[in-house]
This record gives C-alpha cells, sequence and structure tokens, in this order.
C-alpha cells in the first residue's frame, strides 16, 4: 500500500511502501503490460521475502513517475534506471519500502524497522568520538546508521568503512530533522545534511548531493 509520495524542497520525489499484501495482490496492481514479464521473473526469486520486495518497489516506482521504469544494477549493487532519466535509491525494512529519485543529483535513502538488535552490533559503525544520547539510546544509534548507509548509497566509493570513513556530527533525535555529517574516505572530506524522521515503527534518512 503507498503510504507516502512527495516531492522534497531540492526537488526530489520520495516515495514509501508498506509491504502488506500478498504476491498475488502485488501482481495485480501492475499495470497490466508489466505483469507478465513480472510473472516470469519472481519464478526466479526463491525467497518470498525478496519476491515482495521486488514487486513493491516496482509498483511503487511506477506510481512515483506513472510510466514504466527499468531498475538495473551496477556491479557494486546499486541500482540505476535504464533510461537515465532520473538518479535513485531503493531501501527495503521489515514491512517497508522506500524510493528516492532526482533528476540531477546523486542520492541516497534508508529506512530501517525500530529494533533493539542494533545494540549488539553499534561499536562496528559508531566512532568513539560520536555523540549516542543515553536516553534514547536505541533510536539514535539506529538513525546513525540510517545516516551512514544513505550517506554511502550515495557516495560512489569502494571499500567505506562506517566507523572509519563516515562521521555524524552530534544531535539529539528528535520526530525529524537534518543530520550535518562528513566523509573522510576521499579528499574533498565532503559534508552532508541528511533528512531523517523517526516513526513509531521505523526511521527514515534521505541525503542528496
Amino acid at each position: 500500500m503507498l503510504i507516502r509520495r512527495e516531492h522534497t524542497d531540492n526537488g526530489g520525489l520520495l516515495g514509501i511502501w508498506k509491504m502488506d499484501e500478498s504476491r498475488a495482490e502485488l501482481l495485480q496492481l501492475l499495470p497490466e503490460h508489466m505483469r507478465s514479464d513480472a510473472v516470469e521473473h519472481i519464478k526466479t526469486i526463491r525467497s518470498e521475502r525478496r519476491t515482495t520486495e521486488w514487486l513493491s518497489t516496482r509498483i511503487l516506482l511506477f506510481m512515483l513517475l506513472n510510466e514504466e521504469k527499468t531498475i538495473l544494477n551496477h556491479p557494486d549493487g546499486k541500482p540505476y534506471l535504464e533510461d537515465g532519466t532520473h538518479h535513485i535509491s531503493i531501501s527495503h525494512t521489515k514491512d517497508y519500502a522506500a524510493i528516492y529519485l532526482h533528476k540531477t543529483h546523486l542520492i541516497g535513502i534508508d529506512i530501517e524497522i525500530r529494533s533493539e538488535r542494533v545494540r549488539k552490533v553499534a561499536d562496528k559503525f559508531i566512532g568513539d568520538t560520536e555523540y549516542i544520547d543515553p536516553s534514547q539510546k536505541t533510536v539514535h544509534q539506529l538513525l546513525h546508521w540510517s545516516a551512514k548507509e544513505s550517506m554511502f548509497k550515495l557516495m560512489e566509493e569502494n571499500e567505506i568503512h562506517f566507523k572509519h570513513h563516515l562521521h555524524i556530527q552530534p544531535f539529539t533525535p528528535v520526530s525529524k530533522g537534518i543530520i550535518t555529517a562528513t566523509e573522510t574516505k576521499t579528499d574533498l572530506n565532503r559534508t552532508f545534511n541528511i533528512h531523517y524522521e523517526v516513526h513509531p515503527d521505523y526511521v527514515l534518512t534521505w541525503v542528496a548531493g
């Protein structure tokens, strides 16, 4: 189910899909001319969850642009549109899919279900000098992860280490805001303003470069 479609303030287009349909229901939501190819493709996907993600993403993209687009992947797995009309970033988490599109800017988006599991791996991606609010530790850690995922998707670099190359400036989480972050992977040492939102089920971050 489409739960969000909106233009961002920098000219991007953002959409979120709640994946609560069956495979059959998702196929019926595809335009008829796209359905037969989709049926053939999902035969090659072994995982039911991956099938749901694949179908939901294609439906969401169609609903965002109101036209059929083909998503391909670079060798590193990053998606792109075959016709090159937009930059695209895609994210999936439990029950949700998100897409961010922009005609001219490199972009990144990430959506993460809220879970305590992030605490177990936080030391792998949060630097020693990065601030975590002890009163909302889990959501703050999750926002760090999500923001760095969005940065990683935007950057056209290999072998990025989240802890050593991507750095989140101190902030205290609220319902929505902007995270300032820097990268030290390249000589440019770029700074990014990453939008974030905290929802009851998930956190969302997106960035344009």
